[in-house]
C-alpha cells in the first residue's frame, strides 16, 4: 500500500467558505448560549443561541460522517475506493487507465493545505463522469504521487495513449 486517506473535515472547516460559515455559526451560537445562560434568560429569543450552536455542530457532524464514509487507498497498481459505513462497497480504478489527474484549489484551500483532485479514466468507475475527491489533505503531494504511479503502471503494462483527431480539425 502506498497511501490511504480520506477527505478532511478539519481541512474543510479551515479551508472553505462553507467551513468558515459553519465555524462562525457555531461560535456565535456558543457565545450567545453562554451569554444568555449568564443572564439567566434562556427562553424566547434567547433560544436562538443554542439553536445556532446545534445547527453548526450538526453541519460539521454531517460533513464528518460523509468523509468517514469513503476511504481512498492508493497502491502501485490501482486507486481503491472503500465506500459506506453500514453497507460497504469497494471500487477500483486501474492506474494504467487514468487519462488525466487535475487539482483545483482556492486561496482559502491553500491556507488549509487541501484541494480537490479530479481523475478522468477509461475505467467503468469514471466513464460517465470523472471521480472528484474533495478536501484532500496534502493534495499537491498526493496528486504528484498519483501521477508518478500512473506513469509507472503504464510503463509496466506497456500502455501508450494515442489521441486521434479527425481530419480538418486543428489544421490550417
Amino acid at each position: 500500500m502506498t497511501d490511504r486517506f480520506r477527505s478532511s473535515t478539519w481541512g474543510w472547516l479551515r479551508g472553505t467558505l462553507a467551513g468558515w460559515g459553519t465555524l462562525l455559526i457555531t461560535l456565535i451560537g456558543l457565545g450567545a448560549t453562554f451569554y444568555f445562560l449568564a443572564q439567566g434568560t434562556l427562553h424566547g429569543k434567547a433560544l436562538l443561541g443554542p439553536l445556532l450552536l446545534i445547527a453548526g455542530l450538526g453541519i460539521a457532524l454531517w460533513k464528518w460522517f460523509g468523509n468517514i464514509a469513503t476511504t481512498y487507498e492508493l497502491t502501485p497498481d490501482r486507486l481503491i475506493l472503500h465506500k459506506g459505513i453500514v453497507q460497504k462497497s469497494i471500487d477500483e480504478i486501474e492506474l494504467y487507465r487514468v487519462k488525466d489527474v487535475r487539482i483545483d484549489f482556492t486561496i482559502i484551500n491553500q491556507t488549509a493545505d487541501i484541494g480537490t483532485i479530479t481523475i478522468a479514466s477509461s475505467d467503468e468507475t469514471t466513464r460517465d463522469a470523472p471521480l472528484v475527491i474533495r478536501d484532500v489533505p496534502q493534495a499537491r503531494a498526493r496528486r504528484e504521487t498519483l501521477r508518478e504511479l500512473v506513469d509507472a503502471a503504464r510503463r509496466q503494462r506497456g500502455v501508450r495513449e494515442i489521441d486521434m483527431v479527425p481530419e480538418g480539425i486543428g489544421q490550417p
